[in-house]
C-alpha cells in the first residue's frame, strides 16, 4: 500500500488532496513562499490526526503542520530543498474547543480560531488572548502559540502557554504523545485522546497547576521604558516552552490557555501630531506613571492612512458590513477564483483583487470626518484605548499635555473607534494589494521590528541612498511596546533582497530584533536560543525543517 492509500484509509478520500492545482493554496504562503508536497491531509478528529502523524513518521515523511496558513514569513507552507518527501497536515477541520473552570481557561484544538473562541467567551463576558489583528483572518489559537504571536493588547503579552498536548519525535526517531495539559486523561495515546475528545473529565473541576496558561509578569516587562533592548518579540527566550515558540517543530493537538475578563467600559483617544517625539513622551509617561495600563496603543503614519484608505477600502467595507465571521471562507473563495482564472488567458493574474479594487471605488469614503481632518493636519496618529479607571486617568493627562504640546486629540465615538481600528488593521494588506495591481512589476519589502524600549528616536529616518529606492513607506504598529511594522513599496527595478540586507544592517545598529511578531519562517535567520528550542523539540528535524534558515536534513545534518 502506498502512502496516499494509507492516508485515505485514515481520513477518507475527500480529506486528502494530491492535485497540484487544488493543493496550491495550502502550499503557498500568504505573502510569499511555495513548495511541493505529496499531499495535503485534513484529519477531522484528534484520533485521526494521531494516526496520520504515525503513518507519515513510519514512511519517513517531512510533516508540515498547518492551520489557517496566515503566516507572513512562509512558516506554515513547504519549501524547496527538502531531502525527503513532505506532506501538509492541516488541522482546521478539528474545530472543537472546551471552556474549562467556568470559562476562566480554555482547551483549544488545531482548528480552533481566535474568532470562534471570542464568540464562545462573549456570553461569559470574557475574552481570549487576542481579539484584533490575526483574528480577522481566521488565524488559529494553536498557530499563535506556535509563533508566540500577538501582543497588541498591552496588558496580556504574546501568546504563550506551558500547558499542552503534543506529538514529539525523540532523538531515537520514536514518536510519542506528550500530555502536559495538567489533566489526568489516561496513560496510552488512545486513552488520552479518547478521553479528551469525549470530555471524560469534569470541565469545571480541572485542577490548578504551577504551570502558566499565559504570559506572567508581563506588566513589569512592558513598563520598562529604559531597557536598551526590545521588550516584546516572539522569539524572546523567556517565551520558548515546548509548543510555545516551536514554529511547528512539534505537532500540537491541544493547548490550555487563560482567558481574561472583558472590560466593562473602554474609550479610545485619537491623537494627532506632526512631532513623533510627542508620542514618545506620551508613551513614557503612561507606561511609567499610569496606575492602569492601556488596552492598546496603535500607531499609524500619514502615508499608511492614505494608502489604506485607497487600497484597503474593500476589506474595511467587508469587515464593517459583513463582519469577520465569513472572512476565512471569503479568502478561500478568492484563492479558488485565482486558481480557476489562472488558466484562462483573458484574465490577468490577481484578477479577483483587481476587481475588488475597482468595485471599492464605487463606494463613498468610509472614514469619519474627524479622522480625515486629522489626516489633513497631522503626520502621526495614535489610537490610545483605555479601560475602567484608566479612562479618566488618560483624560486628565492628555488635557494637561496638549495644553502645551503642538498636537491635539479627541475622544472617539463608537463609529470612529470601530473605523479607526479596522482601518489600522487593513493597512497590513496594503503593500500586497498595491503589488498585485502593478502585476508584479515592483517588489515590496515588509519588516516587523522590535525596537529597544529606550530608543527615544523611534521614528525611522533613512539615508538618501536607501530613500531613493523606495516609492512608498507604510509605517504602523504598536507604539507602547515599540513594535513597529514597516512595509516598503519599492521603485521598479529595485531588488528587495539586496535592499533588505541594507535595511537590516541599520536595524542591527539600533539593537532592534526582527521579525517581532510574524516568526522567522523561511525568511529570517533564527537566533541561537530559538535554534536550541527547535532542536530540543525536534531532534530528528522531521517537523517543518528549514524554518529560521536552518538545515532541512534529517537529524539536522549531524549524522
Amino acid at each position: 500500500m502506498d502512502l496516499v492509500e494509507e492516508l485515505v484509509n485514515v481520513v477518507g478520500k475527500k480529506n486528502v488532496i494530491t492535485n497540484k492545482a487544488k493543493s496550491l493554496r495550502f502550499r503557498k504562503g500568504y505573502r510569499s513562499g511555495e513548495g511541493d508536497a505529496v499531499a495535503v491531509v485534513f484529519p477531522t478528529t484528534l484520533m485521526a490526526m494521531w494516526r496520520v502523524l504515525n503513518v507519515l513518521h513510519d514512511n519517513n515523511i517531512i510533516i508540515i503542520m498547518q492551520a489557517a496558513n496566515t503566516s507572513l514569513t512562509e512558516g506554515s507552507v513547504p519549501a524547496p530543498g527538502y531531502d525527503r518527501s513532505a506532506v501538509v497536515v492541516n488541522g482546521m477541520k478539528i474545530k472543537d474547543l472546551q471552556l474549562i473552570n467556568n470559562g476562566e481557561q480554555v482547551l483549544a484544538f488545531p482548528g480552533t480560531t481566535l474568532f470562534h473562541l471570542e464568540n464562545e467567551l462573549r456570553p461569559l463576558k470574557r475574552e481570549p488572548h487576542s481579539v484584533i489583528g490575526s483574528s480577522n483572518l481566521g488565524a488559529s489559537v494553536i498557530g499563535g502559540i506556535n509563533n508566540n504571536s500577538g501582543g497588541a493588547l498591552i496588558r496580556r503579552g504574546p501568546a504563550y502557554t506551558e500547558l499542552s498536548l503534543y506529538v514529539w519525535i525523540d532523538e531515537h526517531d520514536e514518536m510519542h504523545l506528550v500530555n502536559h495539559l495538567g489533566i489526568d486523561l489516561g496513560k496510552t495515546p488512545e486513552e488520552i485522546i479518547t478521553n479528551l475528545q469525549n470530555r471524560n473529565f469534569d470541565l469545571n473541576q480541572v485542577p490548578a497547576t504551577k504551570h502558566h496558561g499565559s504570559m506572567f509578569h508581563h506588566e513589569q516587562v512592558v513598563r520598562d521604558v529604559e531597557s536598551d533592548k526590545p521588550i516584546r518579540y516572539n522569539a524572546n527566550p523567556k517565551q520558548l516552552y515546548e509548543v510555545s515558540g516551536s514554529s511547528g517543530h512539534v505537532a500540537a493537538l491541544a493547548v490550555r490557555l487563560d482567558t481574561f475578563p472583558m472590560d466593562k467600559k473602554t474609550q479610545t483617544f485619537y491623537i494627532g501630531t506632526n512631532n513623533p517625539d510627542e508620542l514618545e513622551d506620551i508613551r513614557r509617561h503612561i507606561m511609567t506613571t499610569f496606575k492602569e495600563l492601556p488596552v492598546s496603543g496603535e500607531y499609524m503614519h500619514k502615508n499608511a492612512y492614505k494608502l489604506a484608505k485607497k487600497y484597503g477600502k474593500d476589506s474595511l467595507i467587508v469587515i464593517e458590513k459583513i463582519g469577520t465571521g465569513h472572512l476565512p471562507q471569503m479568502f478561500a473563495l478568492k484563492a479558488w477564483g485565482e486558481r480557476f482564472l489562472k488558466h484562462i488567458p483573458f484574465f490577468k493574474p490577481y484578477f479577483p483583487d483587481r476587481l475588488l479594487q475597482t468595485l471599492s471605488n464605487l463606494f463613498p469614503n468610509q472614514m469619519p470626518k474627524r479622522l480625515d481632518d486629522y489626516y489633513e493636519k497631522y503626520d502621526h496618529y495614535l489610537q490610545l484605548k483605555m479601560a475602567g479607571n484608566g479612562i479618566e486617568e488618560a483624560r486628565e493627562y492628555l488635557k494637561s499635555y496638549f495644553d502645551k504640546a503642538s498636537g491635539d486629540y479627541f475622544e472617539a465615538d463608537a463609529n470612529e473607534t470601530s473605523k479607526a481600528e479596522t482601518h489600522r488593521y487593513v493597512t497590513a494588506g496594503v503593500a500586497i494589494r498595491y503589488q498585485e495591481l502593478k502585476q508584479d512589476s515592483i517588489d515590496i519589502l515588509p519588516l516587523d521590528i522590535a525596537l529597544a524600549s529606550n530608543d527615544y528616536n523611534w521614528f525611522e529616518h533613512l539615508p538618501k541612498e536607501i530613500e531613493d529606492k523606495i516609492e512608498h513607506k507604510i509605517y504602523y504598529g504598536h507604539l507602547l511596546d515599540h513594535v513597529m511594522h514597516q512595509d516598503y513599496i519599492l521603485k521598479p527595478g529595485v531588488d528587495a533582497h539586496e535592499l533588505k540586507k541594507e535595511m537590516l544592517k541599520i536595524l542591527d545598529e539600533r539593537h532592534a530584533v526582527y521579525p517581532a511578531e510574524h516568526n522567522v519562517g523561511h525568511l529570517y535567520l533564527a537566533a541561537p536560543a530559538l535554534i536550541k528550542h527547535y532542536k530540543k523539540n525536534d531532534p530528528t528535524n522531521s517537523f517543518n525543517p528549514g524554518v529560521g534558515k536552518q538545515t532541512m536534513s534529517k537529524y539536522w545534518g549531524e549524522y
